[in-house]
């Protein structure tokens, strides 16, 4: 067509293409239902590979499967020609699809069906086309009858063994083998070339053998085939001496071989020409022979090797897997040793089959819509496209002219395309070395918008996130699509909005505000079609309080916290992790609403623990690492060395800390001559230390142990050291604590503190003592004694002693002690203080005076003046007081000494006497003095009450004081409002001593007051006792509610009640012993006198003058009227039926009748009538 047209055709063409507005084509979604309802044409979906080589064994499968709707018919053709596939019985078709299946079980040949392929899919819109399959029979001949004669080769020369295997289809994979099928060794200098032959670059005595054999291998029918074996002869012009201090470097074995320069066996001359396609794998051979074996080494003219060459067969194939174009160029490779080299040159040119830029595709438009197909190839050389329709040429003159359709080479394009357009092209690519072939149908489709997604959706979003709606939907003509927002307003788009092309719509940060129905409306030409998605904003999951790392103590609790903030209207899951692993809850590990428990925690509970919050729509995480610390292993290994006379090293090994760092190393001994199996500590050290020195005593035989401390506790004690004896030696340590004292007045206690068992230092340890009067003159007195004691006797009074004390062992004398001052025993003083007399009286203080007694009097060690004073009244009539003794010491060595004699008892009468005492004894007493204390000011009031029966009024109550120091002049109460920390102005009021009320009248319902009470003496304001008002409207106050037990009036009334009740008794059983009768009125029902009449025989008579007339201070029946009784006197208690029946005489009624609404309304507050009491009690 373009050929017809000339250069004017093209130039409109290329105008064509620059002005081009092109519909993008329509992408079908896989919707089952929309796939199921779409039209289109064939789709080759599988097909056998172009290069197609079966099994002859097997039979024969050449694959075609292709799809579309309406379902496609297959038809073959067979190099070219129409292939019936129903006139062969060997040839089925499977169903439904294309594939063909070549059965050989009734007989027939693989090779008669050998040939090229090619499968047409055909349905009412076009026909598709698979590659031409070039199907061939693998083949495996065998190697052709020979017989080799032996290879004989002098040694150093080179060889070729030639392998030559039999073509096969495919080439069979070569490899050399001796006659037990074992590999010949290949190195540097025997090796297998690409072409199977085994080359030698110089030939050796040992590689004489006959059983050099050639196999192939071939891939398809799994057999090996074996050439007949080689023998070869190696020459040598000397014998071989094995002498192995040659051998070992010589492979000559002594001989002398000629030396040869490089000289290449494959491939040979100085350049050689290489092809390879593109994509497949190049692989260079360079071979050499000579003496010594050459060593290759390769090169690329105009740079260095890249990272895609690798080098095998010990330096001589240089290989790149997959080659490209860039791989092209002059290849060298060397071949040297100690006498020379040699190169070699390889041209190698890389070609190309076609291969794909641009592979055309299915193509779906709408009527009236624009489109193209694209096929685009490269190789080398660059390859010839070809349209083709249906299979056929698109130029065919059977095809009618298309006026929508344009072909500019590699492209099509289509223009205002109609129904009945569809149809499938091919685009083949090719040149010399292969070619492409691809189909792309083009489908004319129309149909109604169609939604996708799933009606009405709710979608939940947490707030201020970026949220999609989808809504997917297909239509042809592509649908135009828009979004409203709860049925009202205009499209949603821009701003807040975003609408994609394929209809979801973006909310870029969704907000409360944007919660609601969105609908979705898709319409073409054809129709209109909506969908509804329903928004809500949830607020985030938070964890607003997470767990910290904590390090807890083995045995304790551990807690982590994890609380919480979510949407309320979305259900939370809590879970919680131990490193990254569901966390198996029970009685030791608990799990509250915003916690994890874990009690008793042990080193099992060591890990990051990590607590998730979900939700449907989000979730929150958190961890922290729980460390359990526990008290430090027992120290181990414990080693004694460097042993001294009074040291010795101790070395041990430390235990594990337990997550806590050990702070102290405790080292403890015990010794089996004292006290056997008693630990006692001997030294501490730092917790980073594992050697010290221990200081020893003599004459101990040791065995030590270690404990290790940190901030938990200590551990375990250590296994105990091996044990060390420590040499004898005098007494290091002086006894301490040398004292002398009476214990009776004519006798000297001398006592210390035994020396430890550790201070021995050797047996029989006793202790030597010298005493003398000081300042006298005389000798020392001496005992030696093994107690810690000794008691002189016959000595003066309370006279001093100088006394010293050594320690001796039988290994010799321990040290002197210091010379101390002791003393004898003390006696009773025999002088009193005189003059005792006292000054500047005050109410709570007095100053006492005295003269000395002479200091020899005291008769022992002066301790001090003591002074008894005690409380002979008070001066406040009527007042008791206690008289208990007491006392107060002064310590005075002055001539004239005075004391000051405190917390007195204001307005109080006093007595005091005065001794001198020592450390045993108080002397007789001196003069008795007595004194009055002043006036001071009373102590607070003994109660204050605050007393608020109603809302309106405050009622105070208080008592005297119990002490009042003097006499009182009444009472001062300030008050002031208080609401809260604010208060008002102070108010105050007055009251004589007799006065202990106070009525307060409240201006305002609501007012609290803070009342402070103080009493008053000539002196002043005494203690003050402060009391606040209560509120009235919401608080009980204790002090309104006043036990009634305790008031005066109460106990008068119970006392004269009970004195009734015990008269009335009395008279009661009086008549009753009298056998008084009562007569029975003929009507019971009449009610009583008010007044009694004594009858003439001695009898009393109730009668009254009105009916019902109630007696005063009774009480009616429970329903209001008289009730006979059963002779009892129980019934007229409280609630009985109010008559008296007892030997056939009647008494009457003792209740009240009162109206029936008063009686019903009052009766849970009206008190017990005496009368029923007096009854009750009998």
């Amino acid at each position: 067509m373009l050929a017809q047209g000339g250069p004017w055709a093209l130039s409109v063409i290329s105008l064509v293409l620059l002005l081009w507005q092109e519909v993008s084509a329509i992408d079908v979604p896989l919707d089952s239902k929309i796939q199921q309802d779409l039209k289109q044409p064939p789709t080759i979906m599988k097909q056998s590979l172009k290069d197609y080589i079966v099994d002859p064994r097997d039979n024969i499968i050449i694959e075609c499967e292709a799809k579309g709707n309406p379902v496609p018919t297959f038809s073959w053709r067979r190099n070219g020609k129409f292939f019936n596939v129903g006139k062969d019985p060997r040839v089925t078709m499977r169903k439904r699809s294309g594939t063909l299946e070549i059965s050989f079980r009734s007989g027939g040949r693989p090779e008669d069906y050998e040939g090229e392929y090619q499968c047409f899919a055909s349905n009412i819109f076009g026909t598709a086309l698979t590659n031409k399959i070039l199907l061939r029979v693998s083949k495996s001949p065998l190697w052709p009858k020979e017989v080799l004669e032996p290879v004989v080769v002098g040694e150093g020369s080179p060889l070729v063994l030639a392998c030559n295997p039999p073509p096969g289809l495919p080439p069979p994979l070569t490899f050399w083998m001796d006659s037990a099928m074992m590999p010949i060794t290949q190195d540097k200098r025997v090796s297998m070339g690409l072409n199977g032959d085994l080359y030698f670059s110089n030939v050796l005595a040992k590689d004489s053998h006959t059983d050099y054999s050639c196999n192939a291998r071939f891939l398809f029918t799994h057999t090996i085939q074996q050439k007949n074996p080689f023998t070869l002869k190696v020459q040598t012009k000397e014998p071989y001496n094995d002498t192995s201090s040659v051998n070992s470097t010589d492979p000559y074995g002594g001989r002398k071989v000629a030396e040869t320069t490089p000289n290449f066996l494959s491939p040979t001359g100085t350049d050689s020409s290489r092809m390879v396609m593109r994509g497949e794998k190049l692989k260079l051979e360079c071979i050499a022979s000579g003496v010594p074996t050459p060593s290759i080494k390769w090169f690329k003219k105009g740079g260095d090797l890249n990272q895609k060459v690798k080098l095998d067969n010990f330096n001589k194939t240089l290989r790149i897997d997959s080659v490209s174009e860039e791989d092209a160029g002059e290849y060298m490779c060397m071949a040297n040793n100690q006498i020379g080299s040699i190169r070699h040159s390889i041209y190698v040119q890389v070609k190309a089959a076609p291969y794909w830029l641009d592979q055309p595709s299915n193509l779906v438009l709408a009527p009236d819509e624009n489109g193209r197909l694209v096929c685009r190839a490269n190789g080398n050389p660059k390859p010839h496209i070809q349209w083709l329709v249906n299979g056929g040429p698109i130029d065919s003159n059977s095809t009618l002219p298309n006026p929508s359709r344009t072909v500019a080479g590699d492209t099509i394009m289509f223009r205002s395309v109609q129904i009945g357009s569809s149809a499938v092209y091919q685009c083949n690519a090719s040149n010399d070395h292969g070619y492409l072939l691809a189909n792309a149908f083009i489908s004319i489709l129309d149909m109604a918008p169609r939604m996708l997604g799933p009606k009405n959706q709710l979608i939940k979003v947490i707030e201020n996130n970026r949220t999609f709606l989808d809504c997917p939907y297909f239509g042809s003509p592509l649908p135009e699509l828009r979004w409203f927002k709860n049925g009202q307003g205009s499209g949603l788009d821009g701003g807040h909005y975003r609408v994609y092309i394929n209809g979801t719509l973006e909310i870029k940060r969704a907000r409360a505000e944007d919660q609601g129905t969105y609908t979705c409306v898709a319409n073409n030409i054809l129709g209109t079609e909506e969908n509804q998605v329903r928004l809500e904003v949830k607020e985030p999951t938070r964890i607003v309080r997470a767990p910290e790392h904590q390090s807890a103590i083995r045995g304790t609790m551990a807690r982590f916290d994890c609380r919480v903030k979510s949407d309320l209207t979305l259900p939370i899951t809590v879970t919680w992790l131990k490193d990254d692993k569901p966390l198996s809850l029970g009685s030791r590990l608990k799990k509250d609403e915003d916690s994890l428990s874990i009690h008793n925690v042990h080193e099992g509970d060591e890990g990051t623990y990590t607590c998730t919050v979900k939700t449907e729509i989000d979730q929150d995480t958190a961890s922290a690492r729980l460390t359990v610390s526990d008290r430090p292993d027992s120290p181990m290994d414990l080693e004694l060395s460097d042993a001294k006379e009074r040291n010795i090293r101790l070395t041990w090994i430390h235990g594990d800390d337990h997550n806590s760092p050990v702070t102290l190393f405790v080292v403890q001994f015990e010794e089996d001559r004292w006290e056997s199996g008693k630990w006692q500590n001997l030294s501490s050290y730092p917790g980073d230390v594992n050697t010290v020195i221990l200081e020893l005593s003599p004459f101990v035989n040791y065995q030590f142990r270690v404990i290790a401390v940190n901030s938990v506790g200590q551990s375990l004690p250590s296994l105990p050291s091996q044990r060390y004896q420590t040499s004898g030696a005098p007494p290091d340590a002086i006894p301490r604590g040398l004292k002398g004292w009476g214990t009776k007045k004519n006798n000297m206690e001398i006592s210390w503190e035994p020396l430890l068992d550790t201070e021995r230092n050797g047996p029989n340890l006793h202790y030597s003592v010298w005493w003398r009067r000081k300042d006298t003159g005389e000798e020392w007195s001496n005992v030696t004694t093994v107690g810690a004691k000794h008691i002189v006797h016959d000595t003066e009074t309370y006279v001093p002693y100088e006394i010293k004390l050594r320690a001796v062992n039988d290994f010799g004398l321990g040290g002197e002690s210091n010379i101390i001052i002791g003393y004898s025993g003390e006696d009773k003083p025999t002088a009193p203080p005189t003059d005792l007399r006292v000054s500047k009286i005050d109410s709570t203080k007095v100053n006492v005076h005295w003269t000395p007694v002479d200091p020899s009097t005291v008769l022992g060690e002066f301790k001090e003046y003591r002074v008894y004073y005690w409380r002979e009244g008070s001066m406040v009539k009527g007042l008791r007081v206690n008289k208990e003794k007491k006392t107060k010491g002064f310590y005075s060595t002055v001539a004239q000494p005075t004391g000051i004699l405190t917390d007195l008892q204001p307005y109080s009468h006093y007595r005091i006497y005065m001794v001198v005492a020592n450390n045993r004894y108080e002397g007789p007493p001196s003069n008795h003095v007595e004194f009055r204390t002043k006036e001071g000011v009373p102590e607070a009031p003994k109660f204050f009450k605050i007393i608020q029966r109603s809302t309106d009024v405050i009622h105070l109550e208080w008592d005297k004081p119990l002490e009042p120091n003097g006499i009182l002049i009444g009472y001062k109460l300030n008050y002031q409002t208080v609401n809260g920390s604010r208060v008002g102005l102070m108010q105050m009021q007055s009251f004589l001593p007799n006065v202990t009320t106070y009525t307060l009248h409240l201006p305002e319902r609501a007012i609290r007051y803070k009342f402070y009470l103080a009493a008053l003496t000539q002196v002043g304001a005494g203690e003050v006792y402060a009391e606040e008002s209560p509120h009235f409207t919401n608080e009980a106050y204790s002090k309104d509610q006043v036990d009634i037990a305790t008031q005066g009036w109460f106990i008068g009334l119970m006392c004269a009640i009970a004195l009734i009740i015990l008269i009335l008794l009395i008279v009661c059983f009086i008549k009753r012993s009298r056998g008084g009768k009562y007569p029975v009125r003929e009507k019971k029902d009449l009610p009583l006198d008010a007044v009694d009449q004594k009858g003439e025989d001695g009898s009393f008579d109730y009668h009254s003058d009105e009916d019902n007339k109630p007696l005063q201070g009774s009480q009616n029946s429970l329903d209001g009227g008289v009730k006979e009784s059963d002779d009892s006197l129980v019934d007229y208690g409280e609630g009985g039926d109010g008559q008296f029946n007892e030997d056939g005489s009647f008494i009457g009624q003792y209740t009240v009748k009162k109206d029936k609404d008063e009686t019903e309304g009052n009766e849970s507050s009206e008190a017990t009538s005496p009368v029923n009491a007096i009854y009750s009690l009998a």
